[in-house]
């Protein structure tokens, strides 16, 4: 008889009860349902950010661009409608417009053989300069009342942004588990050397998962300038980018690629914005927040380390270049990652 075994996301999902928890006895106003619904509202940037850099990680790469992205998509969306755009249309172009950077830096990272981190740093460069230039560092209003339903508008009472991401992380997770281009993305991260010889297209995969993450920071930066009404240059340059990476992370997706779920990340993100929004409602400020987060990080990665040790789960290799031997490299990527597939 299989052994039962608590789900990889155990351990962050344990941290969020305890630290709202915490929070509820140490603020009244923390546990209402407006403060719930603002935090969650809060939340849906990082979140998609999050979402986006867990397609990333999983293949073992990293997307340093999907701060600048949101603020690049946040003022192309503004300036188009601007210009006449109605707004629906602008706020296609202006995704589209963030899915090609994330296109950019998967083919640049595959067919250049550049290191994710140099490409993503480098396009983060151009796409915080790309609206400061066109505006002359000047923020751009918005004027169609209609834009606003993107961010503040409501379905049955649930926050559209919410609803936005809810069915986003759904058709990633189960694109993730259930097609041949998301077992391939476990594949890549897994073991890239095994996946090329099991067939693997890795440059279709390279750009498809760069390909979301610009798609999911265009999506951030739709919903940040639809809720200020405003396209700023310097939106989602904050910590937006660390709070993404760290949502993912501290939700169970490895650095090292080919293991991690999208329910964990969006529970690291849930994490992120319930901390971040119980340090504004005790009013402590905003320069402890890193500090917080990044213990909360510590105490969750440690939690499920010791807990895979205690199952006995081994610990996933890469390959570096030598080609692989054994069921790795004969095996197909469903086989190989029939474990990850499963959880």
């Amino acid at each position: 008889m299989k052994k039962w075994r608590l789900p990889e996301e155990t351990g962050i999902f344990a941290v969020l009860i305890v630290v709202a928890a915490v929070l509820s006895i140490m603020s009244p106003t923390f546990r209402t349902l407006d403060n719930g619904l603002v935090l969650l509202v809060n939340g849906t940037v990082i979140a998609f950010l999050a979402l986006g850099q867990t397609f990333v990680l999983l293949t073992g790469g990293i997307d340093l661009s999907t701060g600048a992205n949101v603020a690049m998509t946040g003022v192309v969306g503004a300036l188009f409608m601007q210009a006449g755009l109605p707004w629906p249309a602008a706020a296609v172009l202006a995704v589209a417009v963030g899915t090609l950077l994330g296109v950019a830096n998967g083919l640049l990272i595959h067919y250049l053989r550049i290191p994710p981190f140099i490409v993503t740093f480098s396009t983060q460069g151009v796409a915080l300069a790309i609206p400061l230039i066109i505006t002359g560092a000047n923020s751009v209003a918005v004027k169609d009342p209609g834009f606003s339903w993107i961010g503040q508008g409501r379905i049955a009472g649930i926050p559209l942004p919410v609803l936005l991401l809810a069915i986003a992380a759904v058709l990633a997770a189960l694109f993730l588990k259930m097609t041949r281009p998301g077992v391939h993305v476990y594949a890549y991260g897994g073991n890239k050397a095994a996946a090329r010889l099991s067939g693997v297209n890795l440059a279709r995969t390279t750009v498809l998962v760069y390909a979301v993450s610009g798609f999911c920071g265009g999506m951030g930066g739709l919903i940040a300038t639809s809720r200020l009404m405003v396209g700023f240059p310097s939106t989602g340059t904050g910590n937006e980018l660390f709070y993404s990476i760290a949502a993912a992370v501290v939700g169970g997706i490895s650095l090292f690629g080919g293991t991690g779920s999208v329910l964990g990340a969006m529970i690291g993100a849930v994490l992120i914005a319930v901390v971040s929004n119980g340090m504004n409602v005790l009013n402590v400020q905003s320069y402890w927040q890193s500090l917080v987060i990044g213990l909360i990080i510590l105490v969750g990665v440690s939690f499920d380390t010791l807990r895979r040790y205690r199952a006995g789960k081994p610990i996933l290799r890469r390959s570096t270049g030598a080609t692989p031997s054994g069921p790795a490299a004969s095996g197909s990527p469903s086989t190989s990652l029939s474990a990850q597939q499963r959880r």
